[in-house]
Order: structure tokens, then C-alpha cells, then sequence
């Protein structure tokens, strides 16, 4: 127990890691993943394809065989990146690939009549797809999205193998150091992980609530 009372800071400092990797990724993942499913709905046969490729092709992939891509076959391609961002680029394009699923599955949902009264209004495909559909979808899919967040934040542990100095790589560099005290450093960082599950959960959960009252 002192042990993990005197190294709190080092693991705090993990977790803030931790976080900051999570919420920087699930924005890439975010922001591709709605991209993917405007591809992957799009008129156009080639982009359809393209977006139908990526998606089978990374959903398809390790994760640890992405990392290892970002950190270790990209930079051969002088594209330079350190440790940090390229677990962001890994985790992000990783997510992506389920994100777009999720997005893609709500503009499913959405009534073929609500984008039809659109076009009969003179909007574009894009126009459409932004203020009337994808508006709609995303009410729809907030607990599947809430669900790979948190997926998302327990893969992010996977970049201790590439040197980020985030909660698991704190937690093994102590374990290595104290490993009579591996049982209340296990208890501790899986505490953390906890804590961080339970408000991704509730900020989701409140989001629903919250979206559900304006439909």
C-alpha cells in the first residue's frame, strides 16, 4: 500500500497521458470515421469502394499490427513521428474503421423521405448528408459511439510497446521496480481505468437523455 501511495504522481501522470492520447485519437477517429461514412453512402461507385476498402481492411487488422506500422514502417517512408503521435495516428485510424459502421448503420435508420424532402428542397448530396441526415443519425448511434470510446481507451494501453509513457507502461515500470507490491499496483491502475469507463458512460448516458428530449 506505501508503494502505491508514494508513486500516486508517476501514475496520475500515466493516466493523464492516457487520457490525453484517448481524447486526441477519438477526435481523429471522429472526425475520419464521419468521413468514411459519407464515403461509404456516397453516390459515387469509386468512393464507395474506396471507403468499403479501408473499412473491411483495417477492421480486419490487429491493432498491435497498426502500431507497429505507425511506429516502425512509416518513418522508413521519411514521414517522421515520435512515439505519441504515432499511437494517436494508430489508435485514430483504427477507431475510424467502427466509428463509420456506427455513423453508417444511423443514416441507415433515417427515413428514405427525409432526405428525398431535401433534394425536393434543392439541397445538394453533401447538403443533405450534413444538416438533414447526419444530424438524425448521430442522435441514433450515441450509445454504439459511447461503446467505442471506451473500447478505445482501453486499446490506447497497447502503446506501451511503443515506449508512450502512459498508465500501463507507468504501472509495468513500477511492477518492475516493486514487485512485491504488483497486487496494489494492479489494484490501482485498474481503479483508474475504472474511473475513466464510468465517465466516458455517464457523459454518453447524459448526452442520450439530453438528445432524446429535443427529438
Amino acid at each position: 500500500m506505501d508503494v502505491l501511495i508514494d508513486n500516486l504522481p508517476a501514475l496520475l501522470r500515466g493516466f493523464r497521458e492516457t487520457v490525453e492520447l484517448s481524447a486526441i485519437a477519438a477526435l481523429v477517429a471522429l472526425v475520419l470515421g464521419t468521413l468514411l461514412a459519407a464515403i461509404r453512402v456516397s453516390p459515387v461507385p469509386t468512393l464507395r469502394w474506396a471507403g468499403t476498402f479501408y473499412v473491411n481492411t483495417i477492421r480486419n487488422t490487429p491493432l498491435t499490427l497498426v502500431y507497429a506500422f505507425m511506429a516502425f514502417a512509416v518513418p522508413r517512408l521519411d514521414f517522421q513521428v515520435g512515439p505519441f503521435r504515432a499511437a494517436v495516428l494508430a489508435l485514430g485510424l483504427y477507431t475510424a474503421a467502427f466509428i463509420c459502421e456506427a455513423i453508417r448503420s444511423g443514416v441507415n435508420a433515417v427515413p428514405v423521405g427525409q432526405a428525398e424532402a431535401a433534394r425536393a428542397l434543392g439541397l445538394t448530396f453533401t447538403g443533405t448528408l450534413r444538416h438533414v441526415v447526419l444530424a438524425q443519425a448521430f442522435r441514433s448511434v450515441i450509445p454504439p459511439l459511447g461503446s467505442i470510446f471506451i473500447a478505445l481507451v482501453k486499446n490506447s494501453a497497447i502503446a506501451e510497446f511503443f515506449a508512450v509513457p502512459e498508465a500501463t507502461k507507468v504501472f509495468d515500470d513500477l511492477v518492475r521496480d516493486n514487485p512485491d507490491a504488483l497486487y496494489w499496483l494492479f489494484a490501482g491502475v485498474a481503479l483508474g481505468y475504472v474511473i475513466l469507463v464510468l465517465l466516458i458512460s455517464a457523459v454518453f448516458r447524459f448526452l442520450e437523455t439530453r438528445l432524446v428530449v429535443l427529438r
